[in-house]
């Protein structure tokens, strides 16, 4: 009898400290997917990356617009052309299809990695943030990409009014303004 209510007060005393320790511990949850969207510097990223883009886009516009009335007219005036002239429209359209493929291909190929550029740094940014604020308010734990997370532990919105104020002060000064109220701790590194 005395071996099984040590053992109950044993059980007892672990689940405490248990609960203790549970307390204690702090988790965040940051959702990449809204950061990528929403962060005032995506946007910004983004607004570069399309005029950055807009002329060659606009080029390959005009070229599948040529490309379609040289087809169109192939097939329309093909049943009265002689062989010869029939044969170098067909020339023609096939050089045109196949240099706006490419120049097609590429334009991905470069929009592509400049996207991907853009999103590294972004990601880069966000990372330096979190750690900021992960030190600052002391979490045991952030989590970025879950399947499930509760609205408490969800600290995006202060990563985006965090990424948006470290664009508006100079070398991510606006991050720590808005974490500690302007004041720089010793420990955060700054790039």
């Amino acid at each position: 009898m005395k071996c099984w209510h040590k053992s109950v007060v044993a059980l007892l005393v672990s689940l405490a400290v248990q609960g203790a320790m549970a307390q204690e511990l702090r988790l965040g949850f940051v959702n990449t997917q809204r950061i990528l969207r929403d962060a005032e510097p995506a946007m910004a990223a983004q607004r570069k990356i399309e005029v950055e883009f807009g002329r060659r886009d606009k080029e390959l516009q005009d070229m599948a617009a040529r490309l379609k009335s040289l087809g169109e007219r192939l097939e329309r005036d093909a049943a009265v052309l002689n062989d010869s002239d029939r044969q170098r429209r067909q020339r023609e359209f096939a050089e045109l299809d196949k240099e706006f493929q490419r120049k097609q291909r590429e334009f991905r190929e470069d929009l592509n990695q400049r996207q991907n550029e853009e999103v590294q740094l972004l990601i880069d940014r966000a990372n330096r943030i979190i750690r900021q604020i992960a030190e600052q308010e002391r979490f045991d734990l952030i989590v970025q990409d879950a399947v499930y997370w509760s609205p408490r532990i969800d600290i995006t919105d202060k990563v985006l009014r965090a990424l948006a104020a470290a664009k508006e002060g100079a070398g991510g000064t606006g991050a720590a303004r808005f974490v500690r109220g302007g004041r720089r701790p010793r420990h955060a590194v700054w790039r």
